[in-house]
């Protein structure tokens, strides 16, 4: 029989979202614009919430732009919406629900580190610190330890509202 744990509800994640605004707020202080790339599905959805969040809380120029991956074989599989003139010399977040591996977030900071970059930072909902390859977020939600065999699931409802659950 599988478990299911509901870790965070939508009022907890929209909580953490807000905070993690904030926080990238405080790290791009002297910006005038941001471009905030969100992992799809659930990262590009995340990515919009904080979009619109940094927009209430500042007069930053913010760009939200969605990461494709080929998350099976993410090797030269990433894609992003927008042209690489319109992140050159930016400011770049990149945003995804959990960090388990690393694989999906790496890669996809692989492909901005072609460009010339102003500042890169990852974001995350969840961390499982399970990482396969040596990256690590900057802003997180939550450190959560789980067994390697556990799965985080983070899913939105008809109404729009997220939810984080534990799954072993």
């Amino acid at each position: 029989m599988t478990d299911r744990v509901k870790i965070l509800n939508h009022q907890e994640i929209m909580q953490k979202l807000k905070r993690m605004s904030y926080q990238i707020l405080e790290s791009n202080i002297n910006e005038k614009h941001i471009i905030v790339a969100g992992i799809c599905e659930n990262g590009y959805h995340i990515a919009k919430i904080i979009s619109d969040f940094l927009k209430e809380i500042s007069d930053l120029d913010v760009r939200l732009c969605q990461i494709e991956i080929d998350k099976k074989s993410p090797i030269n599989s990433v894609s992003i919406d927008i042209d690489e003139d319109e992140y050159r010399d930016q400011s770049v977040i990149i945003v995804d629900d959990v960090l388990k591996s690393g694989s999906t977030l790496i890669y996809s900071v692989n492909h901005f580190l072609k460009t010339n970059l102003k500042q890169l930072k990852t974001v995350v909902l969840i961390d499982r610190a399970h990482k396969k390859f040596p990256i690590q977020a900057d802003f997180k939600g939550l450190s959560l330890s789980t067994t390697m065999l556990s799965h985080v699931e983070v899913s939105q409802n008809e109404q729009e509202e997220f939810s984080a659950h534990l799954v072993s």
